[in-house]
């Protein structure tokens, strides 16, 4: 019976990043899940911008070898 219990107990265990196909995130409406979508994409996109301010990659590179305050490039 132990062995039983185990073995289900790992066969969920490795059904279980599955689950996403079989009941899904996003609305059956297509109002609404076009609205979830706008939402996560935002959200992904205010993180790579979070991750750009923080490791200082949007600010400007002032080791280049071109003048930025006018002039000829």
């Amino acid at each position: 019976m132990r062995r039983r219990v185990t073995m289900t107990f790992l066969l969920v265990l490795a059904t279980m990043p599955t689950i996403g196909c079989a009941l899904p995130i996003y609305s059956a409406i297509p109002a609404r899940r076009a609205e979830q979508l706008i939402y996560t994409s935002e959200n992904l996109r205010a993180l790579v911008q979070e991750w750009e301010r923080f490791w200082f990659l949007d600010a400007p590179d002032h080791m280049t070898p071109y003048r930025t305050h006018g002039g000829v490039i």
